[in-house]
Protein backbone atom coordinates (compact mmCIF):
# COMPACT_ATOMS: atom_id res chain seq x y z
CA UNK A 1 0.00 0.00 0.00
CA UNK A 2 0.89 3.64 -0.60
CA UNK A 3 2.04 5.73 1.98
CA UNK A 4 -1.22 7.66 3.46
CA UNK A 5 -1.03 11.11 5.55
CA UNK A 6 -4.07 10.34 7.02
CA UNK A 7 -5.88 7.37 9.19
CA UNK A 8 -8.20 5.94 6.51
CA UNK A 9 -11.03 3.49 7.17
CA UNK A 10 -8.83 0.80 6.70
CA UNK A 11 -6.49 1.87 9.37
CA UNK A 12 -8.67 2.96 11.68
CA UNK A 13 -9.66 -0.91 11.43
CA UNK A 14 -6.57 -2.66 11.65
CA UNK A 15 -5.34 -0.65 14.35
CA UNK A 16 -8.35 -1.09 16.74
CA UNK A 17 -8.13 -4.85 16.18
CA UNK A 18 -4.07 -4.40 16.70
CA UNK A 19 -4.99 -3.01 20.23
CA UNK A 20 -7.80 -5.84 20.77
CA UNK A 21 -4.84 -7.94 20.06
CA UNK A 22 -2.41 -6.85 22.32
CA UNK A 23 -5.07 -6.38 24.82
CA UNK A 24 -6.08 -10.41 24.78
CA UNK A 25 -2.72 -10.91 24.76
CA UNK A 26 -2.61 -10.22 28.10
CA UNK A 27 -5.50 -11.90 28.99
CA UNK A 28 -3.70 -14.91 27.16
CA UNK A 29 -0.25 -14.16 29.46
CA UNK A 30 -1.92 -14.66 32.39
CA UNK A 31 -3.65 -17.55 31.80
CA UNK A 32 -0.85 -19.63 29.89
CA UNK A 33 1.26 -18.83 33.09
CA UNK A 34 -1.02 -21.36 34.68
CA UNK A 35 1.21 -23.97 32.53
CA UNK A 36 4.34 -22.38 32.71
CA UNK A 37 6.77 -20.42 34.99
CA UNK A 38 6.29 -16.80 33.34
CA UNK A 39 10.21 -16.45 32.82
CA UNK A 40 10.36 -19.55 30.96
CA UNK A 41 7.04 -18.58 28.89
CA UNK A 42 8.37 -15.44 28.03
CA UNK A 43 11.56 -17.35 26.58
CA UNK A 44 9.56 -20.01 25.20
CA UNK A 45 7.99 -17.20 23.11
CA UNK A 46 11.08 -15.63 22.37
CA UNK A 47 12.16 -18.44 20.72
CA UNK A 48 9.26 -19.72 18.97
CA UNK A 49 8.67 -16.04 17.37
CA UNK A 50 12.03 -16.01 16.39
CA UNK A 51 11.73 -19.10 14.11
CA UNK A 52 8.69 -17.71 12.54
CA UNK A 53 10.80 -14.56 11.93
CA UNK A 54 13.14 -15.89 10.59
CA UNK A 55 10.83 -18.60 7.90
CA UNK A 56 9.43 -15.05 7.24
CA UNK A 57 12.80 -12.79 6.22
CA UNK A 58 14.34 -15.95 4.39
CA UNK A 59 10.50 -16.43 2.41
CA UNK A 60 10.59 -12.56 1.70
CA UNK A 61 14.20 -12.30 1.32
CA UNK A 62 14.94 -10.10 4.11
CA UNK A 63 18.90 -10.02 5.05
CA UNK A 64 19.63 -11.21 8.29
CA UNK A 65 23.01 -9.08 8.49
CA UNK A 66 23.01 -6.39 11.20
CA UNK A 67 24.92 -3.56 9.82
CA UNK A 68 28.67 -3.44 12.37
CA UNK A 69 27.11 0.07 13.32
CA UNK A 70 23.79 -1.12 14.30
CA UNK A 71 25.29 -4.46 16.73
CA UNK A 72 26.11 -2.29 19.92
CA UNK A 73 21.97 -0.75 19.72
CA UNK A 74 20.41 -4.22 18.61
CA UNK A 75 22.55 -5.58 21.74
CA UNK A 76 21.58 -3.16 23.75
CA UNK A 77 17.77 -3.30 22.58
CA UNK A 78 17.31 -7.47 23.20
CA UNK A 79 18.93 -7.20 26.61
CA UNK A 80 15.99 -4.23 27.46
CA UNK A 81 13.48 -6.98 25.12
CA UNK A 82 14.37 -9.40 27.98
CA UNK A 83 14.17 -7.80 30.97
CA UNK A 84 11.23 -5.91 30.10
CA UNK A 85 9.01 -9.41 29.21
CA UNK A 86 10.36 -11.12 32.30
CA UNK A 87 8.96 -8.16 34.65
CA UNK A 88 5.99 -8.26 32.56
CA UNK A 89 5.34 -12.01 33.28
CA UNK A 90 5.87 -12.18 36.22
CA UNK A 91 4.00 -8.84 37.06
CA UNK A 92 0.76 -10.37 35.10
CA UNK A 93 1.25 -14.04 37.60
CA UNK A 94 1.20 -11.46 40.92
CA UNK A 95 -1.14 -8.70 40.08
CA UNK A 96 -4.67 -8.79 37.72
CA UNK A 97 -4.34 -8.20 33.64
CA UNK A 98 -6.49 -4.94 34.35
CA UNK A 99 -3.81 -3.53 36.74
CA UNK A 100 -0.71 -4.25 34.83
CA UNK A 101 -2.10 -3.39 31.52
CA UNK A 102 -2.88 0.44 32.69
CA UNK A 103 0.58 0.61 34.32
CA UNK A 104 2.19 -1.15 31.24
CA UNK A 105 0.84 1.09 28.52
CA UNK A 106 1.75 4.47 30.34
CA UNK A 107 5.02 3.68 28.14
CA UNK A 108 4.41 6.82 25.88
CA UNK A 109 4.89 8.95 29.59
CA UNK A 110 7.87 7.87 29.83
CA UNK A 111 8.79 7.88 26.33
CA UNK A 112 7.88 11.20 26.01
CA UNK A 113 9.56 12.45 28.96
CA UNK A 114 13.04 11.11 28.24
CA UNK A 115 12.42 12.50 24.55
CA UNK A 116 12.06 16.00 25.99
CA UNK A 117 15.50 15.85 27.14
CA UNK A 118 17.74 13.54 24.70
CA UNK A 119 15.68 14.66 21.03
CA UNK A 120 15.26 18.32 20.67
CA UNK A 121 12.89 17.50 17.91
CA UNK A 122 10.40 16.06 20.74
CA UNK A 123 10.05 19.09 22.91
CA UNK A 124 7.14 18.88 25.25
CA UNK A 125 4.55 21.54 24.22
CA UNK A 126 1.33 22.72 26.93
CA UNK A 127 -0.80 19.92 25.31
CA UNK A 128 1.54 17.06 25.92
CA UNK A 129 2.64 17.98 29.27
CA UNK A 130 -1.11 18.25 30.23
CA UNK A 131 -1.21 14.46 28.69
CA UNK A 132 1.90 13.88 30.98
CA UNK A 133 0.64 15.10 34.23
CA UNK A 134 -3.07 13.17 33.66
CA UNK A 135 -1.61 9.57 32.82
CA UNK A 136 0.95 9.80 35.82
CA UNK A 137 -1.54 10.92 38.12
CA UNK A 138 -3.61 7.83 36.36
CA UNK A 139 -0.06 5.30 36.96
CA UNK A 140 -0.18 6.79 40.73
CA UNK A 141 -3.69 6.27 41.22
CA UNK A 142 -3.29 2.92 40.58
CA UNK A 143 -0.75 1.91 42.39
CA UNK A 144 -2.19 3.77 45.15
CA UNK A 145 -5.34 1.65 44.85
CA UNK A 146 -4.88 -1.25 47.07
CA UNK A 147 -8.20 -1.68 47.93
CA UNK A 148 -8.30 -5.16 45.90
CA UNK A 149 -7.31 -8.45 47.37
CA UNK A 150 -6.03 -9.42 43.63
CA UNK A 151 -3.67 -6.69 43.87
CA UNK A 152 0.32 -7.15 44.30
CA UNK A 153 2.78 -4.11 44.80
CA UNK A 154 5.57 -5.93 43.47
CA UNK A 155 3.67 -6.49 40.52
CA UNK A 156 2.41 -3.06 39.70
CA UNK A 157 5.66 -2.17 40.45
CA UNK A 158 7.69 -4.78 38.09
CA UNK A 159 4.81 -3.48 35.31
CA UNK A 160 6.19 0.07 35.87
CA UNK A 161 9.50 -1.37 35.29
CA UNK A 162 8.39 -3.17 32.27
CA UNK A 163 7.11 0.03 30.66
CA UNK A 164 10.18 1.90 31.60
CA UNK A 165 12.43 -0.93 29.50
CA UNK A 166 9.86 -0.59 26.68
CA UNK A 167 10.35 3.17 26.58
CA UNK A 168 13.65 2.74 26.61
CA UNK A 169 13.86 0.32 23.69
CA UNK A 170 11.89 3.23 21.46
CA UNK A 171 14.55 5.28 22.15
CA UNK A 172 17.40 3.33 21.81
CA UNK A 173 16.03 2.83 18.16
CA UNK A 174 15.93 6.41 17.49
CA UNK A 175 19.12 7.60 18.67
CA UNK A 176 21.32 4.85 17.46
CA UNK A 177 22.17 3.61 13.83
CA UNK A 178 19.15 1.37 14.59
CA UNK A 179 17.00 3.57 13.37
CA UNK A 180 18.18 2.32 10.13
CA UNK A 181 17.78 -1.43 9.79
CA UNK A 182 14.74 -3.32 8.54
CA UNK A 183 12.16 -3.77 11.65
CA UNK A 184 12.21 -7.31 10.61
CA UNK A 185 16.00 -6.91 11.82
CA UNK A 186 15.59 -5.47 14.92
CA UNK A 187 12.77 -7.75 15.85
CA UNK A 188 14.77 -10.61 14.83
CA UNK A 189 17.52 -9.30 17.35
CA UNK A 190 15.55 -8.63 20.44
CA UNK A 191 14.15 -12.16 20.04
CA UNK A 192 17.17 -13.88 19.59
CA UNK A 193 19.15 -12.07 22.58
CA UNK A 194 16.21 -12.03 24.79
CA UNK A 195 15.70 -15.85 24.25
CA UNK A 196 18.65 -17.51 25.90
CA UNK A 197 18.54 -14.88 28.44
CA UNK A 198 15.47 -15.64 29.64
CA UNK A 199 15.74 -19.48 29.44
CA UNK A 200 18.65 -19.22 31.59
CA UNK A 201 17.67 -17.59 33.85
CA UNK A 202 13.85 -19.06 34.15
CA UNK A 203 15.44 -21.34 36.73
CA UNK A 204 16.04 -18.98 39.13
CA UNK A 205 12.43 -18.77 39.38
CA UNK A 206 10.74 -21.99 40.18
CA UNK A 207 10.06 -24.92 38.58
CA UNK A 208 9.70 -24.13 34.71
CA UNK A 209 6.60 -26.55 34.24
CA UNK A 210 3.55 -26.03 36.84
CA UNK A 211 -0.09 -27.88 35.60
CA UNK A 212 0.59 -27.64 31.80
CA UNK A 213 -2.85 -28.43 30.06
CA UNK A 214 -3.85 -27.87 26.21
CA UNK A 215 -5.08 -24.54 26.90
CA UNK A 216 -1.80 -23.23 27.63
CA UNK A 217 0.15 -25.08 24.81
CA UNK A 218 -2.65 -22.82 23.22
CA UNK A 219 -2.03 -19.97 24.47
CA UNK A 220 1.66 -20.31 24.22
CA UNK A 221 1.03 -20.84 20.28
CA UNK A 222 -1.40 -17.78 20.54
CA UNK A 223 1.68 -15.63 21.61
CA UNK A 224 3.92 -16.82 19.29
CA UNK A 225 2.18 -16.04 16.22
CA UNK A 226 -0.04 -13.46 16.74
CA UNK A 227 2.15 -11.21 19.04
CA UNK A 228 5.95 -11.99 19.08
CA UNK A 229 6.27 -12.81 15.39
CA UNK A 230 3.02 -11.52 12.67
CA UNK A 231 1.54 -9.08 15.82
CA UNK A 232 4.90 -7.26 15.76
CA UNK A 233 5.35 -7.27 12.24
CA UNK A 234 1.87 -5.60 11.42
CA UNK A 235 2.77 -2.82 13.26
CA UNK A 236 5.94 -1.99 12.11
CA UNK A 237 3.67 -2.17 8.70
CA UNK A 238 1.16 -0.08 9.80
CA UNK A 239 4.20 2.43 11.02
CA UNK A 240 5.40 2.25 7.39
CA UNK A 241 2.00 3.65 5.93
CA UNK A 242 -0.09 5.67 8.09
CA UNK A 243 1.91 8.39 10.31
CA UNK A 244 3.28 7.47 13.22
CA UNK A 245 1.70 9.70 15.40
CA UNK A 246 -1.67 8.93 14.19
CA UNK A 247 -0.57 5.22 14.61
CA UNK A 248 0.57 5.93 17.87
CA UNK A 249 -2.46 7.70 19.30
CA UNK A 250 -4.62 4.04 19.23
CA UNK A 251 -2.45 3.03 21.41
CA UNK A 252 -4.48 4.32 23.80
CA UNK A 253 -6.99 2.10 23.41
CA UNK A 254 -5.33 -1.28 24.45
CA UNK A 255 -5.03 -0.66 28.29
CA UNK A 256 -9.46 0.08 28.01
CA UNK A 257 -9.62 -3.27 25.98
CA UNK A 258 -7.67 -5.03 28.59
CA UNK A 259 -9.09 -4.03 31.53
CA UNK A 260 -12.72 -4.91 30.16
CA UNK A 261 -11.65 -8.17 29.10
CA UNK A 262 -9.84 -9.33 32.51
CA UNK A 263 -13.14 -8.16 33.66
CA UNK A 264 -15.22 -9.92 30.82
CA UNK A 265 -13.20 -13.02 30.77
CA UNK A 266 -10.93 -13.46 34.11
CA UNK A 267 -13.84 -11.88 36.64
CA UNK A 268 -11.66 -9.48 37.55
CA UNK A 269 -13.01 -6.82 40.21
CA UNK A 270 -12.88 -3.45 38.62
CA UNK A 271 -13.09 -0.69 41.33
CA UNK A 272 -13.94 2.91 40.74
CA UNK A 273 -10.31 4.10 41.38
CA UNK A 274 -8.95 1.90 38.53
CA UNK A 275 -11.69 3.12 35.99
CA UNK A 276 -10.76 6.33 37.22
CA UNK A 277 -6.66 5.40 36.80
CA UNK A 278 -7.88 4.14 33.02
CA UNK A 279 -9.23 7.00 31.94
CA UNK A 280 -6.70 9.34 33.16
CA UNK A 281 -3.91 7.16 31.46
CA UNK A 282 -5.87 6.81 28.64
CA UNK A 283 -6.49 10.42 28.63
CA UNK A 284 -3.07 11.16 29.05
CA UNK A 285 -1.80 8.85 25.85
CA UNK A 286 -3.86 10.12 23.53
CA UNK A 287 -2.74 14.16 23.85
CA UNK A 288 0.68 12.95 24.28
CA UNK A 289 0.48 11.33 21.13
CA UNK A 290 -1.51 13.89 19.07
CA UNK A 291 0.24 16.38 17.06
Amino acid sequence: MERKTYIDTFGAVALVLFALNLAFNQVVVKVTNGGFDPVFLAGLRSVGGAVVLVAWMKARGVSFTLPRSSILGGAASGLLFAVEFMCLFIALDLTTVGRVSIIFYSMPVWLALSAHFLLPAERLNGVRVIGLVLAMAGVALALLDRSNGQASLLGDLLALFAAICWAAIALCVRVTPLARVPPEQQLLWQLLISAPLLLLAAPFFGDLLRDVQPIHLWGLAFQIIAVASFGFLAWFWLMSIYPASSVASFSFLSPVFAVILGWLLLGEHVGWTIWAALGLVAAGIFLINRK
